[in-house]
């Protein structure tokens, strides 16, 4: 049974969808910031400053994923249905995962 797209649901499930997208959105502040950092640090080599340009690109990235779970996650909550699951957090998780082990394997690479 679909509902109204107007429905008025429990406004704590509205706000707590924007609290989510805040977090999306202070995760993409850091991976872009973290980015810049590594970009414009002094004596950083190329391969640190495409690394960085892959965090702000993944930052970017985060941003519009964060921004697409909200959304669907609003039109599900005034369907009165669970959203889906989507792929975002999975991809983020990882897009982490590689970009800590590249940076911690060119530290190492620079201490040996």
């Amino acid at each position: 049974m679909k509902r109204d797209e107007n429905l008025d649901p429990d406004v704590r499930f509205l706000l707590a969808n924007e609290r989510t997208l805040l977090a999306w959105v202070r995760t993409a502040l850091g991976m872009v910031a973290g980015g810049l950092i590594l970009i414009h640090f002094d004596g950083s080599s190329d391969l640190q400053k495409y690394i960085g340009i892959g965090a702000a690109l993944t930052g970017a990235a985060t941003a519009c994923a964060g921004y697409i779970r909200f959304r669907a996650a609003d039109r599900a909550i005034r369907q009165g249905v669970l959203p889906d699951k989507g792929h975002g957090p999975l991809v983020l998780v990882w897009s982490v995962i590689i970009l800590a082990i590249v940076i911690t394997a060119i530290e190492l690479s620079d201490l040996l």
